[in-house]
């Protein structure tokens, strides 16, 4: 007898990774006042094809009418449901450095129904540490503060040679979710979701690109002496 249990969802990366930018440009309409969006005026604005728009916002059960496109309030709706953004997701974030301190000074996460409730460090922290008004604390706080205010997500950006155990004791005190802004792999249970910035990999990219265009420049330059 075939199981009835319904297999989970499987999204595709690329795709969950264009919805902040649909939700972007139809705020942009919105603005301006337009009442809908076509998948043609979508794919010009995230530069793609307009199937792709709609195999897109399909994913996430929107359907446009033909002619007229999509409503543009109920669709910014869907889309922050989908994403969890109309409530706000609280976190920790571990790790005080320049990185953690750029992260916790940047407002835009609010946008993304995200809201950094607390950081830490390794001790000893004076009392009543404020980094851009986050509180911080002892990462020896950590674990109770952890299971006090049931949080479920931390970011980690503390150096590479500690992040592995750092994470391990974040896992311990019941974090589910992992967003990795070090250069370490994370080697964890499999239920623990994980997202790792690749900072160094990214930036290889943009240099190779970039070493690639000055050769073109430059190859320009000297067909012209």
């Amino acid at each position: 007898m075939e199981n009835d249990m319904a297999k989970p969802q499987v999204f595709s990366i690329p795709a969950l990774k264009r919805l902040p930018a649909y939700l972007r440009e139809l705020k942009k309409l919105q603005a301006a006042g337009r009442l809908h969006a076509t998948s043609p005026v979508l794919a010009r604005a995230l530069r793609i094809d307009a199937i792709s728009v709609r195999k897109d916002l399909e994913m996430i059960g929107a359907a446009g009418s033909p002619g007229v496109g999509y409503q543009v309030e109920p669709l910014i709706d869907a889309l922050e449901s989908f994403l969890g953004w109309k409530n706000a997701s609280e976190a920790f974030l571990v790790g005080t450095g320049h990185l953690g301190t750029a992260l916790l000074g940047y407002r835009g996460f609010a946008d993304y129904g995200l809201k950094i409730i607390a950081a830490f460090d390794k001790g000893p922290v004076p009392k009543d540490t404020l980094v851009h008004d986050v509180p911080v604390f002892d990462f020896a706080e950590f674990p109770h503060l952890t299971r006090r205010l049931q949080i479920r997500m931390a970011i980690l950006c503390v150096p590479d040679d500690a992040a592995q155990e750092v994470a391990e004791k974040m896992v311990e005190a019941g974090i589910l979710a992992i967003w990795n802004f070090t250069g370490h792999t994370l080697l964890l249970p499999e239920d623990i979701i994980r997202q790792k910035v690749n900072l160094a990999g990214d930036f290889a990219v943009l240099s190779v690109k970039l070493a690639r265009r000055l050769r073109e420049i430059d190859g320009c330059g000297e067909d012209k002496q």
